[in-house]
């Protein structure tokens, strides 16, 4: 763990100066990925022709995509803490996570359906490795008896609501005024500036999950190896989708998919009770655990509409208008990271 920056280098409000680098990176990502979440719904139910057309899909199948993207985002942060634990080092996955991140958000930017289904698969692996391996390295900065540690990620947690903040304003007002790929492709410049001073100011992270956990040499060749294989079946698998070779019935897999999130869950808790080899007070601390994931799942559930079935009800059915001119439909998410901040 990396202790150089939590007494020397306190240069960021108090805390390490590294945190600095975490804040501004976490900001910028925050921007393009809720900036982009904001029109992905309204961009593909928007009609064919007209001023700013969109994909005319159904708003059930786009609701359906909506999900499967939205779930992706949180289960991919799963091999992505995988990836770094074992062979990449946090910090090489928050940087690799981020150039995935801008180069989905460029595919996005380009007015064609075969990259719209890319540039999502690009945005998922790329939020994947980054999300929580980004957090990670926040706690990293600080020794284990450092006090200041939960404050720091209140700090983080606020470039989190100003960078949403940001990607709702420019995004929206881009995507519905002017075109949607201009919102989109707001969202990849917006993670490009995350980028230029990632790798610009890492240095001040110092060691702080610059390596990957320590393990034989045999069995990393062996990670390495299967890395490989899951990466070839992947890229197979996404090419032989956006050239048609089979498809998919978005809705059908949406269901799937959740059913799925839910047996891997309550199967990993099941484990972990009877077969983990905890004690009683430990076995009393995972139900309140599983309860709290449950809650936590039903909450990120409802919030996550508010770019979904939200949305749509806000296009459809709500007065935009205020003193004659149309407020983005977008916009009128932004009033819980601006309260957030305050």
């Amino acid at each position: 763990m990396n202790t150089e920056n939590t007494t020397a280098n306190e240069g960021f409000f108090g805390h390490p100066i590294g945190l600095r680098t975490l804040f501004l990176t976490e900001m910028w990502e925050r921007m393009s990925y809720y900036g982009m979440r904001a029109l992905l719904v309204l961009y593909m139910t928007g009609a064919l022709t007209g001023f700013n057309p969109g994909l005319g899909w159904s708003s059930i199948e786009a609701q359906a995509i909506y999900g499967i993207y939205v779930g992706m985002v949180y289960f991919m942060v799963i091999p992505g803490g995988w990836l770094a634990d074992n062979l990449l080092g946090h910090q090489k996955a928050v940087l690799y996570g981020a150039i995935i991140i801008a180069l989905g958000h460029f595919t996005l930017a380009l007015p064609l359906e075969q990259t719209f289904f890319l540039g999502l698969i690009f945005v998922v692996l790329g939020t994947g490795l980054l999300k929580g391996n980004i957090s990670t390295i926040v706690g990293k900065l600080y020794r284990e008896d450092d006090d200041r540690r939960e404050s720091g990620y209140t700090i983080f947690y606020m470039a989190i609501n100003i960078g949403s903040t940001l990607g709702f304003l420019v995004c929206s007002y881009l995507g519905e005024k002017i075109g949607w790929h201009w919102g989109f492709g707001a969202a990849g410049i917006g993670m490009t500036f995350g980028v230029i001073q990632f790798i610009k100011s890492k240095n001040l992270l110092g060691s702080a999950g610059a390596a990957p956990n320590p393990i034989e040499d045999s069995r990393r060749s062996k990670l390495v190896a299967w890395t490989k294989v899951s990466l070839v079946v992947m890229v197979t698998v996404i090419v032989g989708g956006l050239l048609g070779l089979y498809t998919v019935d978005a809705r059908l897999f949406a269901e799937g998919f959740y059913y799925f999130l839910c047996f891997v869950a309550g199967t990993y808790f099941l484990y972990l009770y009877f077969f983990a080899g905890l004690n009683s007070a430990e076995r009393k601390n995972l139900v309140l655990l599983a309860l709290l994931f449950i809650g936590a799942a039903a909450f990120w559930s409802g919030f996550d509409q508010s770019a979904s079935s939200l949305s749509i009800f806000a296009r459809d059915y709500t007065d935009l208008s205020v003193s004659g001119y149309i407020i983005p439909i977008g916009w009128l998410q932004f009033a819980n990271p601006i309260f957030v901040v305050i």
